[in-house]
């Protein structure tokens, strides 16, 4: 790749500062950054997101008032203002009497431009005022030789502080000269297929719209200028897939001895997309290339038993495997979870996290770096410099929206050519998935294992809460366990942990001391594992909780959740939250509370969640309602910022862009065709260098 020689010469001019366009000065410039711009490449990639019919009328008596109005008049009489009211100006058209109106205007200046008895042609909005026409503050007033510079559909750019529509046009017309011909990047026959236009003919096309269909998402310009930026973000993760891929991998190829033990060992058969995974999890091991594999999977689809095979295999083949969770709770479970199937098949599995100190610390580690260690679970604590493994080859990280790209790539490396799985309990639509997992291949859970109980979800008014808190009394008098979910407050945590205080004060009084546990994220870890402890292990059989038991915590005895104010949390959360219940074989019910009146998209959200226990459906939806960004919270994301393109509507682009840039990094995996070579310089003018950098691609 061509890092080492810096940015290409023929971008120099898209690069430059901001103000060497035309009417943007030092300080002006400061404000483009509102819109994220910072160079002429940014501003031409800002397109209109409307655009103003300005085509030519006779007369205004040819437009539906309140309109737009273009038209030739003969300046009347100025009326000058008594005190602080308006300036009017009187003008015809071809047939009838109308106003200019102008506020807190100096009067010279408006004689020096509308000299009474001159023809102009104006360009404004045009309101009925008490049964009189005016045109206050037109857009446009200018001799009719000039008019061919009021474009007959104005393009309408989005603005910040600071920045005017006038400024920005002037800019981007400034700036277009600028963007040459830089070869194609695209696949010829694919270009051909859709139409597009080359790229400078392109960006000429979305800043000159002729009418509304040039402003839209599905105009050839704006299609092809999207499909750029898919593609430039579709070669970045097939690049990191690439320099995964070329580290070479082990081939590890278990005799399925050990994983036969635990096979026999279990209750139940596994399900045929379980089965599906681990065929495809063992042949990526069985290659000598590194495996990079996501696994997702719905609540409950058991993703645990897949993983604790693909674990079985690498240590089947003389090596270690190694599984990290988000926190330490999630560890622990994971390791009480493999623990017991492990050791029936005489595997040795260990616990790290960063609880463990001194002796016992450095025992641990001594026992992994000699290989007496098979297993290894734990926190992000595996990623520090001392971990050291004998044979590493298989690392797995659960709950990857909290893993971006890079770390993947820091823990691959810490076994010379360690397997890569990733799981997720989090549904992701197909779009985001190849936004964020692009270079990854994707294995589905889609089928649930027997013995989980479908949950029966009720929305309940929170007026009717004394009703919930007696379905709780009648429920632990029966013997059974409810987690009751306080009101997320994106602000303020502190908040959050007062709510839950007062919730659990409330349900302690209503139904007896040492019933009710309570956790949330202020309380110290030793407390909230406690708290946690206790109601696994039953002695509390109604947990108050935040958010913090949406991932992984797993009680089978528990039946019944209630979430408060389930109107302000996102579909994938309350789907996460529900998965909580349903694990053992009671009946369980999830009881929605919101507060009346609901709105519309929280009507939607809710009654989307009465409906199904898809997971993948779900996502779907919450998609079509929020959109991408907020889905998994860009800024954490890891989720690209696209100028153009549009992750929700434009899932087949991203799906083309995928299986194109695989396909060019299969025939020319170091970018040295003619289309390869213009490849690199998109990624440069996309600013996906610093991307490739990253991966250390070349």
């Amino acid at each position: 790749m061509p890092e080492e020689r810096g940015r290409p010469e023929i971008l120099f001019p898209l690069f430059a500062g901001l103000e060497t366009l035309e009417g943007i000065g030092p300080k002006t410039a400061k404000h483009y950054s509102g819109l994220h711009i910072e160079t002429p490449k940014d501003l031409l990639l800002t397109l209109p997101v409307g655009g103003i019919d300005r085509s030519r009328k006779r007369t205004i008596r040819e437009v539906d008032l309140p309109g737009m109005a273009t038209v030739e008049v003969t300046v009347g009489r100025h009326r000058k203002p008594a005190g602080r009211g308006p300036y009017r100006v009187e003008v015809s058209d071809a047939e009838t009497v109308f106003q200019l109106v102008f506020f807190h205007v100096k009067g010279d200046y408006l004689e020096r431009i509308l000299p009474t008895g001159s023809r102009r042609v104006v360009s404004g909005r045009v309101e009925l005022f008490d049964g009189v026409a005016q045109m206050a503050h037109p857009d446009h007033i200018v001799p009719p030789e000039e008019a061919a510079q009021i474009p007959g559909f104005e393009p309408v750019y989005p603005l910040t502080a600071g920045v005017t529509q006038k400024g920005m046009a002037r800019a981007v017309a400034s700036a277009l000269p600028r963007a040459p011909y830089l070869g194609e990047w695209i696949d010829l026959e694919l270009l051909k297929r859709k139409g597009w236009p080359a790229w400078p003919d392109a960006l000429e096309q979305a800043h000159n719209p002729k009418g509304p269909e040039d402003v839209s998402r599905s105009a050839k310009a704006r299609e092809r200028l999207a499909y750029d930026e898919l593609l430039a973000h579709q070669m970045t993760l097939g690049l990191a897939r690439l320099s995964v891929r070329k580290a070479k991998g082990f081939a590890s190829v278990g005799d399925g001895g050990l994983r036969q033990k635990v096979l026999d060992h279990l209750p139940f058969s596994p399900t045929g997309a379980q089965l599906r995974a681990i065929d495809e999890i063992a042949a990526d091991m069985g290659a000598p290339v590194r495996m990079s594999r996501l696994l997702q999977g719905d609540v409950g689809a058991g993703k645990t038993l897949v993983a604790l095979m693909a674990l079985l295999i690498a240590v089947e083949a003389g090596g270690q495997g190694v599984m990290m969770a988000p926190t330490s709770i999630l560890a622990g479970q994971h390791y009480a979870n493999l623990k017991t199937l492990a050791e029936t098949a005489g595997v040795v599995i260990e616990m790290l996290t960063g609880a463990d100190k001194g002796a016992e610390r450095r025992a641990k580690l001594a026992a992994l770096a000699r290989g007496d260690i098979q297993i290894l679970v734990g926190t992000h604590a595996v990623f520090q410099e001392d971990v050291e493994f004998a044979d590493l080859r298989l690392a797995i990280v659960d709950e990857q929206h909290r893993f971006g790209v890079r770390e993947r790539i820091r823990l691959s490396r810490k076994g010379r050519a360690a397997d890569m799985l990733v799981m997720t309990a989090t549904p992701i639509p197909r779009t985001l998935s190849l936004a964020q997992y692009g270079d990854m291949d994707i294995s589905v859970l889609d089928e649930k294992p027997p013995g989980r109980t479908p949950v029966k979800t009720a929305l309940i008014s929170a007026a009717r809460i004394a009703e919930v808190v007696q379905h709780l009394r009648d429920a632990v008098a029966d013997g059974r366990q409810a987690y009751w979910v306080c009101p997320l407050v994106e602000e303020s945590e502190v908040y959050e942990a007062t709510a839950a205080e007062e919730r659990f004060k409330t349900l302690r009084a209503e139904l007896g001391e040492g019933v009710v546990g309570l956790v949330h994220g202020q309380m110290p870890p030793a407390e909230k594992t406690r708290a946690m402890e206790d109601f696994q292990a039953g002695r509390t059989r109604v947990l108050v909780a935040t958010t913090v038991i949406e991932v992984g915590v797993d009680v089978p005895n528990a039946s019944i959740m209630v979430i408060e104010q389930a109107e302000i949390f996102g579909l994938a959360q309350l789907h996460q939250l529900r998965g909580r219940v349903g694990r053992g074989a009671a009946a369980s019910t999830c009881l929605l509370m919101y507060r009346s009146p609901l709105g519309e998209s929280a009507k939607r959200r809710l009654s989307v969640l009465r409906e199904t226990e898809d997971g993948f459906r779900i996502a779907e939806e919450d998609l079509a309602i929020r959109g991408a960004g907020d889905l998994i919270g860009t800024a954490q994301s890891g989720l690209p910022r696209f100028r153009v393109a549009d992750l929700e509507s434009q899932t087949a682009l991203m799906a083309i862009a995928q299986s194109d840039a695989r396909a060019l990094l299969e025939r020319d995996p170091v970018l040295k065709s003619p289309r390869g070579q213009s490849t690199r310089v998109l990624l440069w003018l996309l600013e996906q260098d610093k991307a490739i950098r990253l991966i250390s691609v070349g």
